[in-house]
């Protein structure tokens, strides 16, 4: 993840919350993915419209002791369309 880059959510990506995080389904590609936490839920929906991965993580109270587990893509890909 690059600081200083615009974010956004793809029009093509919808989040339904859940209660372990959230699940997240690209319709252009049909792909599911899965946020395994509320918290990752939090950092996500922040980051669309914003410019500061870091500013996103802290005021989603990700401390930097558990940020790389956070940021971490569940599917072990990049977060290409989210």
């Amino acid at each position: 993840m690059l600081d200083g880059e615009a974010w956004r959510l793809s029009p093509s990506v919808s989040l339904r919350p859940e209660p372990f995080g959230a699940l997240v389904y690209d319709f252009s590609t049909r792909r599911l993915s899965f946020l395994k936490t509320l918290r990752l839920l939090d950092v996500v929906r922040r980051l669309d419209g914003t410019t500061g991965v870091g500013d996103a993580l802290e005021s989603a109270g990700v401390g930097e002791g558990s940020a790389p587990a956070t940021s971490r893509p569940s599917t072990g890909s990049p977060p290409t369309a989210y």
